[in-house]
C-alpha cells in the first residue's frame, strides 16, 4: 500500500515537473484525481484513528471550501485556479501551524503527509496560468478557526473532492479534446 502511494506521489510530481503535456494527462486521466480523493479520505481516516490527538492550543485558520456548483460553472478557469490557490495556501499554513503543536507520532506523521500533498497541488497550480503575471498570495477567502486537527484533514478532503475535482473536470473539457486533436490551447501558459 505504501509503495502505491509513493508511486502515485512520484507520478504527480513528474506531472508537475514536465509541464503542459503531463498536466494534460493529469486532468485527462480521471483515475488520478480519484486516487487523490482516495488518499485524502485515507489520510482523514488515519488521522481520526490516531489516539490522543491534542486539541490545538492556538486555533488554525482553515478555508471554507464549500461552493455552489452553479456559481462555480460561471467562473473562468483562471478565477477557479486563483480561488483554489487561496484555499490551498491557507490550508498549507494551517498544517504548518498544527505541525508546530503536535508532538504525537501518529498525528505528526499524518500532518506531514498532508503537507506534502497539499503543497504539491499548491505548487502545481502556481506553475500554470491563463493570464500573464505571477500569482499573488494576498487573497481573501472565507475562513474559520478550528482547534481540532481532524478538521484540517476534512477540509483538505472536501477541497480535493469538490473544487479541485471540478476544476480538473473543467480543464479536461478543453485540454483532453485538444490533446486528442494534437492542438494546444493558445491561452495556456506555463511559467
Amino acid at each position: 500500500m505504501e509503495l502505491n502511494r509513493l508511486l502515485l506521489l512520484t507520478s504527480f510530481l513528474l506531472h508537475m515537473e514536465e509541464g503542459h503535456a503531463n498536466l494534460t494527462r493529469l486532468v485527462c486521466d480521471n483515475r488520478l484525481i480519484q486516487k487523490y480523493i482516495g488518499e485524502a479520505k485515507d489520510m482523514e481516516k488515519k488521522a481520526g484513528q490516531c489516539q490522543a490527538l491534542p486539541t490545538l492550543s492556538c486555533p488554525t485558520v482553515l478555508p471554507l471550501v464549500d461552493f455552489s456548483l452553479q456559481q462555480w460553472k460561471s467562473k473562468s478557469n483562471e478565477t477557479k485556479r486563483q480561488e483554489i490557490l487561496c484555499n490551498l495556501a491557507l490550508l498549507v499554513g494551517a498544517v504548518v501551524e498544527a505541525q508546530g503543536q503536535v508532538t504525537q507520532e501518529c498525528g505528526a506523521r499524518q500532518l506531514s503527509q498532508l503537507y506534502r500533498h497539499a503543497n504539491s497541488f499548491l505548487l502545481l497550480l502556481q506553475t500554470f496560468s491563463w493570464e500573464a503575471g505571477p500569482w499573488e498570495p494576498g487573497c481573501s477567502t472565507h475562513s474559520v478557526e478550528q482547534t481540532h486537527i481532524t478538521s484540517i484533514f476534512l477540509t483538505y478532503r472536501q477541497l480535493v473532492q469538490g473544487k479541485l475535482r471540478f476544476f480538473f473536470h473543467d480543464l479536461a473539457k478543453d485540454l483532453c479534446k485538444q490533446s486528442q486533436e494534437g492542438g494546444r490551447d493558445p491561452q495556456w501558459r506555463a511559467r
